[in-house]
């Protein structure tokens, strides 16, 4: 098995991405046949009743995980979430799933999509750098 610290978490949910602040986290690769990862947060109590309802609902979702460094691309997940514990001022909470696909090099799949959008010179330039600082889930990443 293999680790790596989680910086961030965001939900894909109708080609947006919601974020939930990671005070602490941990993704565990477990390097089995189903190819299986664990991912556990520590998030503030003011996102528990969201992940309560997930877990509930049993159903699998799509999340952007960022690993071990700020700057790094988004791993993309299809989770579900398996428990929701207070703990202290926090909530733990514990997902299984399996990494999507192999990444594609983010840089190249935005410029693409914002060329697409007809987007051209500064205003291309403008949007790339912000969007090169949000990480907003690319349209690519859906097909």
């Amino acid at each position: 098995m293999k680790t790596f610290k989680m910086l961030s978490l965001g939900i894909e949910k109708e080609e947006q991405v919601t974020d939930y602040p990671v005070h602490d986290g941990i993704i565990i690769n477990q390097e089995n046949k189903e190819r299986s990862w664990v991912l556990e947060m520590l998030i503030d109590l003011t996102h528990q009743e969201t992940f309560d309802r997930l877990k509930e609902s049993n159903e699998t979702i799509a999340v952007q995980v960022v690993i071990s460094y700020p700057k790094n691309e988004p791993a993309p997940f299809e989770v579900v979430v398996k428990d929701v514990k207070i703990m202290g001022d926090h909530v733990s909470v514990l997902m299984k799933g399996t990494l999507k696909r192999a990444r594609r090099k983010y840089a190249e799949t935005l410029l693409s999509e914002l060329l697409e959008d007809g987007l051209e010179g500064q205003e291309l330039l403008e949007r790339f750098e912000t969007d090169m600082r949000t990480r907003p889930g690319l349209r690519k990443d859906e097909a």
